[in-house]
């Protein structure tokens, strides 16, 4: 990888990329399936950063300028124009829809005369989910490669007049090369579900304290009470009027929730369209019509649980939609994991356990930086401290609990 022939560039617009050039570094185990001497390095597919996810944000317009979030995607790339790696970034005007919270860092920054925004975010908007952030096609030199992208992400910070880049959700491999580079780290904490190997719901409930395994039988029975069924809907199976009902929830719940959800119904016809056999639609009906309802992306291991909404409240079916069904739906499919998204403590006695997620934080400004790393020196400790308690609040049975 030598400088005269690569070089690195910025694209406002996903679109401009296509998308078999995108999903080559961003899920390459996808693109390359059956091409034996391909080394993949990571190959696990993940249905958020490819480019059927990202670009249906962008042109359904939740993702623009206009709301704050404009496209900024790193892209190395060969003397002939070929991508070798992509990084997804975004400058933004605000700190909305990111769950890794720095609005006391901006607060303060301000306070002092400074001026926080823009900020550079290298996420999947709107997204709380662990994934690769520094894409790497297969053949190209992979450590180099993110090392190139996290290095033209500070050059483009400075570029474009930002008071820092703040990379969240990292895996293990991409936090390791933004450590590398000095960049500070940043630990929180989500909630999720490990198959051990389950043949049924009964067999992960049998794992369960008595106590426990009660409560979720109770809380499954009372969920459905109300003449409610539950379906999932996934593929051709979904169709515009599941679409229009799931919208109808996500905006009813999101509204009281957040204020203004973030996604608009374009975007939900746009991933329809395009990674239908990547969504799990959990659809709880009574009396005729859809009343609640989840969605989750299917990964190659895990499910990953997103937003949830209702127009109807009935006791406990949010963790039956959110938590219960997605438990079913892995057993069934095999998958590893699921993940149920961000924060939520309610989750552990539902058996999903505290596991460590990753950010990555480059400050410009080098007082503030020192002030922002004193910071999170303390947050990490009291994380840890704050995990390992509640692992040890984990439902499953001890060696002397009643089976």
């Amino acid at each position: 990888m030598s400088s005269d022939t690569i070089r690195l560039r910025v694209e406002s617009d996903i679109t401009a990329l296509p998308a078999a050039q995108w999903n080559a570094c961003a899920n390459p185990s996808n693109v390359l399936d059956g091409i034996s001497d391909a080394k993949v390095e990571n190959s696990s597919y993940n249905p958020f950063v490819s480019h059927e996810f990202l670009s249906a944000l962008e042109e359904s317009g939740a993702v623009s300028a206009r709301t704050g979030w404009h496209p900024q995607h790193l892209v190395l790339e060969s003397e002939g124009g070929q991508p070798l790696a992509i990084c997804p970034a975004y400058l933004k005007s605000h700190s909305q829809g990111e769950y890794v919270f720095d609005h006391g860092w901006a607060d303060a920054y301000e306070r002092a005369g400074g001026q926080y925004y823009p900020k550079l975010q290298v996420s999947v908007p709107f997204t709380p989910a662990t994934g690769p952030r520094l894409l790497v096609r297969p053949g190209t030199h992979a450590a180099a490669a993110r090392r190139a992208l996290a290095q033209g992400l500070a050059t483009l910070c400075d570029m474009r007049g930002a008071s820092s880049v703040h990379a969240t959700f990292l895996t293990e491999t991409d936090a390791a090369v933004f450590d590398a580079e000095g960049w500070l780290p940043r630990i929180d904490q989500q909630f999720h579900w490990t198959n051990r190997g389950y043949g049924g719901f009964d067999d992960f409930l049998g794992e369960l304290a008595s106590r426990k395994r009660k409560m979720i039988r109770r809380e499954r029975r009372d969920a459905l009470a109300d003449g409610i069924e539950i379906k999932w809907l996934t593929g051709r199976d979904i169709t515009e009027a599941d679409w229009d009902a799931f919208f109808a929830f996500y905006m009813e719940t999101g509204s009281r929730k957040w204020g203004r959800p973030y996604l608009n119904r374009r975007f939900y016809s746009l991933i329809g369209e395009r990674m239908a056999d990547r969504i799990l639609l959990v659809m709880a009906r009574r009396g005729g019509r859809s009343i609640a309802g989840a969605i989750n992306f299917i990964g190659s291991d895990t499910l990953y649980g997103r937003h949830w909404g209702c127009i109807e409240e009935h006791p406990f079916l949010h963790f039956e939609v959110c938590y219960h069904q997605a438990i079913d739906f892995a057993i069934a499919r095999g998958l590893s994991t699921v993940e149920a998204g961000a924060q939520g403590e309610h989750k552990l006695a539902r058996g999903y356990l505290p596991v460590t997620t990753r950010s990555a934080h480059f400050i410009a400004d080098p007082g503030f930086r020192e002030a922002v790393a004193a910071y999170l020196a303390r947050e990490r400790s009291y994380s840890q401290e704050a995990q390992t308690e509640l692992a040890a609040q984990a439902p499953f049975r001890r060696e002397h609990d009643e089976p």
